[in-house]
């Protein structure tokens, strides 16, 4: 609230008196002392906005600022209620475990997640402050005005401002083809943690304090923002909108339960939203829909089926049953819907008329649903011809090869069949198509990592990833689009990482230019540009590295170094990373950045290991058993090949209790198991086609 009064005590002390809040949740109130700068505007209602940013650094908050600016009234205008107090305060704290907090009328950041330096600032950078302001401004409707009963419900809160985030900077940069970039950041990242066997359904019980960190996860958060977002895309925006209203209105300054939600958009859709959301929030997974074709001259008859789908391959533990919104679309025009309905049961039959025999049709178009499609083989290739000429929809290229990838995983078709798909997305041409793309091969690569295959594999993707190197090349263009920006990084970091000459050679003089102040590097090439320097492994470049980290007073800059410190191929520099990510020279919010550098690698994989045990006692006590040591307990262990480090694992946790990595631990567990499985099952294959390619 805004300060009233200031006034010198008989002490000396000044008193300072504010206004009075709102009703409102304790864990929503934040005091703050300290010097700071700040930018400051009203936006168009007239709420007075201030961006605090470190002494010395006001030009830093005037990105958030703008951003702030236009979501407010925004939200006011999509949600049918102003924001309700007179003023909006946020502000940059140097040592933040979280990347922000939604204190209402003064929201906490991370540098990193409000920061933005108009000469060192990538565009990844202002992309995520974009999103992370969006976020936490939504937190100001969903959670402050409305708070969730208990944390039973946490993804009313996180689930939601995880979505909304989306449709604000839609609204703010259409620029960032923002959806498309939801369907790799949360939809995958959520259906990847909820297909092992150890997840949970977005809804916990929660009885015990450590249990909340346990939840902050990317079902909450992730999976949570999915599900609403089919929810959306099945009622309408329409209909969204009334029932968000209805329910802000209803419990403003009060608390809530899902259900009360899910009444609200009953109400406002006319349609079974309790019936068919609480299958979704309730139980673990999602389902893979198995989809068989009969051609009948312009009739298409499809034989859909659901069953759970397990990261194994292997049938459920239980029964699982979810009513599942689907649309279908056929190449005659990808882009509009051809038949929509909700299964109910585990098998149904669809007809669809006026499909020619030589059209393909598809489930999920823009891969709205939370699930998983397996086709028939001939269903498959109907469409790679559109994945080439770039006909389907990027969000369908996108959640094609996804979708494989998973399938392959889980020994459901060859990863032989799917490295041969990759090879159609050649002359792809959008960012986040590359980059769920990239991140898919990135885990094939991990296991390939122990075998004397993984030069053969490099060779592949400097194969794939050359033609659109070759068109975007090192140089910005007059008015590019920021994807074009991270496009570019994307491309050179992967030739660069795979040994790629050229891309070796000009990174590196690129980066000796920089240091020599001849030529300073754009924002947007730093990040490939200094992880391909590291990879070479020189012993010069990595002190070299550590000066700059140390010159540097930008929190972006200082990780992004971070982040490629520990990714030298040289043992005795990769041990030294690791000891400086601990030193006092790192913020304890920004060591796992280093640590997970470290861990790109089978070497500094086994070092990281290695490291996190012979300094648990330090870690732990650093972190306080938060979410924090559950991400680096997560890094540290989840990408091994070997099933004899999953006993060592578990022996080690047993005497050294994580009660907030509990899950994480099992999790990681069971992905070294899916790893040994997947290189037991398909390595033989994979060499075998890749020594092909070379011949």
């Amino acid at each position: 609230m805004p300060v009233i009064s200031e006034s010198e005590t008989k002490e000396g002390l000044l008193a300072v008196t504010f206004d009075r809040t709102p009703i409102m949740s304790t864990y929503l109130l934040a005091f703050i002392v300290g010097e700071y700068d700040y930018v400051e505007d009203r936006d168009s209602d007239g709420v007075l906005i201030r961006v605090y940013t470190p002494v010395g650094k006001p030009e830093q908050g005037q990105f958030a600022l703008e951003v702030a600016k236009k979501t407010l009234p925004f939200y006011k205008e999509y949600f049918g209620i102003a924001y309700p107090l007179p003023k909006m305060d946020l502000i940059a704290i140097a040592d933040f475990a979280a990347g922000a907090m939604e204190n209402w009328g003064l929201v906490t950041y991370r540098e990193t997640a409000l920061l933005v330096d108009p000469k060192n600032s990538a565009s990844s950078a202002k992309q995520r402050v974009a999103l992370v302001v969006g976020h936490e401004l939504a937190h100001q409707w969903f959670g402050n005005l409305v708070t969730m009963e208990w944390w039973t419900h946490l993804w009313l809160n996180e689930g939601f401002a995880s979505f909304i985030e989306y449709l604000c900077v839609d609204f703010c940069f259409p620029e960032f083809d923002i959806w498309t970039q939801f369907v790799k950041q949360d939809l995958a990242e959520a259906l990847e943690l909820d297909a092992l066997r150890n997840s949970h359904p977005i809804e916990v019980p929660v009885g015990h304090p450590a249990e909340v960190d346990e939840i902050f996860d990317a079902i909450s958060y992730c999976k949570g923002a999915s599900v609403i977002r089919m929810l959306h895309s099945w009622i309408g925006d329409e209909a969204f909108r009334k029932g968000l209203h209805q329910y802000l209105n209803k419990f403003a300054y009060k608390n809530a339960f899902t259900e009360d939600l899910w009444e609200a958009l009953v109400e406002s859709s006319g349609k079974p939203v309790g019936e068919v959301m609480s299958t979704w929030t309730s139980q673990m997974g999602y389902p893979v829909l198995q989809v068989d074709e009969r051609k009948e001259g312009d009739k298409r008859v499809l034989t859909i089926t659901q069953s759970k789908f397990c990261a194994d391959g292997k049938p459920a533990d239980g029964e699982f049953h979810w009513m599942v919104p689907i649309d279908i679309i056929s190449s005659a025009d990808p882009t509009k819907s051809i038949y929509s309905t909700v299964l109910k049961e585990k098998t149904t039959t669809v007809t669809l008329e006026g499909v020619k025999p030589s059209d393909w049709v598809k489930l999920n178009p823009g891969t709205v649903g939370v699930y998983r499609v397996r086709y028939t083989s001939e269903m498959l290739d109907s469409m790679i011809p559109s994945v080439k000429d770039l006909s389907l929809p990027a969000r369908d290229r996108l959640g094609l090869q996804n979708d494989l990838f998973a399938l392959a995983r889980a020994g459901l078709c060859s990863t032989v069949d799917v490295l041969k798909v990759a090879e159609a997305y050649r002359s792809e041409t959008d960012y986040t198509v590359w980059c769920d793309l990239t991140a898919n091969l990135s885990a094939i690569a991990v296991v390939l990592q122990y075998t004397d295959c993984f030069d053969l594999f490099r060779a592949f993707k400097v194969n794939l990833f050359s033609d659109v190197g070759k068109r975007l090349g090192w140089e910005k263009l007059d008015n590019e689009s920021p994807l074009d920006s991270m496009l570019r990084t994307l491309v050179l970091a992967q030739l660069g990482s795979s040994g790629h000459p050229e891309t070796v050679s000009e990174a590196t003089s690129r980066f000796d230019q920089h240091l020599a102040a001849t030529k300073t590097l754009d924002a947007d090439l730093r990040s490939a540009v200094y992880s391909v320097v590291m990879k070479r492994g020189d012993e010069p470049y990595f002190d070299k590295m550590t000066d700059l980290y140390r010159t540097s007073e930008l929190s972006e800059e200082k990780v992004r170094i971070l982040r490629v410190l520990g990714q030298t191929p040289n043992s005795e520099k990769l041990k030294s990373a690791l000891q400086f990510s601990i030193s006092e020279e790192v913020r304890s919010q920004d060591a796992v950045f280093c640590i997970a550098g470290a861990t790109s690698s089978a070497q500094g994989r086994q070092l990281s290991w290695e490291f996190l045990q012979s300094n648990w006692t330090k870690l732990s006590s650093m972190y306080e058993g938060g979410f924090l040591l559950a991400r680096l307990v997560k890094i540290c262990t989840e990408n091994f090949a070997d099933r004899n480090k999953i006993s060592e694992i578990k022996e080690f946790f047993e005497k050294n209790p994580a009660p907030a990595a509990n899950r994480v631990i099992q999790q990681s567990c069971e992905n070294i198991e899916l790893n040994a499985a997947l290189l037991e099952r398909d390595g033989d294959a994979v060499k075998a086609y890749l020594s092909e390619l070379t011949k």
